[in-house]
């Protein structure tokens, strides 16, 4: 999943950025809406969470536009003000959800994987497939009943893997979706991960090496 946190405070912003990544997540920040506005231009995010009252571009203006030019990425909509008029007008100006500050953490986690839920096809909240059993939310995976131990890169390969269904994933879209916009291109971390996974997903081997186009599970 590829979330793009959009919010002024830096300390607030950095710490909302740090818990998603530690739920898996690969995390960008921008810091006022003109630099949304230019990451957006050249990457596709499931989910924004966008605070409303931001510099140089006000977030009105941001959801406003993503919605005049149809983005798919879902928008979830933070501000300081929580009654219900600023509720409605959030949501008529492009926002998919709205959560108040001050707000728990787990909330926010739980309305930004609901979003990307539905900018994605339907699938099962529980994946399964060849024996691996997924669970996102409570971030555990077994095999054959067996429970493994996970890095959250290795977690996030996996998710990615089991949700294409079988479909080969691109180097390109693993770090697309699993790292962040700071990683190298040219890095062989995808090939390490994925050397890690294999060795604690166990015998017979299950990811396929499809040489010169990507990953299968």
């Amino acid at each position: 999943m590829r979330v793009l946190v959009v919010e002024d405070e830096r300390v607030l912003a950095d710490a909302i950025a740090t818990g998603l990544r530690r739920e898996a997540m690969a995390v960008d920040v921008a810091y006022d809406g003109a630099e949304a506005l230019e990451k957006l231009a050249y990457i596709d995010y499931d989910v924004i969470v966008l605070d409303r009252d931001l510099p140089k571009v006000h977030g009105d203006e941001v959801a406003k536009k993503l919605a005049n030019e149809r983005c798919p990425s879902r928008i979830l909509m933070l501000t300081a003000a929580g009654d219900v008029d600023d509720r409605v007008e959030g949501l008529q100006l492009g926002a998919d959800d709205y959560l108040p500050k001050p707000f728990a953490f787990a909330e926010l986690v739980a309305r930004v994987r609901a979003l990307a839920r539905r900018s994605a096809p339907p699938l099962p909240p529980v994946l399964e497939r060849a024996g691996i059993r997924l669970d996102p939310a409570k971030r555990t995976v077994t095999r054959d009943g067996r429970p493994i131990s996970l890095t959250r890169k290795e977690f996030a390969v996996l998710e990615e893997l089991m949700r294409a269904d079988g479909a080969v994933v691109s180097q390109e879209d693993l770090l697309d979706k699993a790292w962040d916009e700071h990683i190298d291109p040219f890095t062989n971390v995808v090939r390490v991960t994925m050397m890690t996974l294999r060795k604690k997903l166990g015998d017979p081997p299950i990811i396929e090496t499809v040489p010169g186009v990507g990953y299968r599970l």
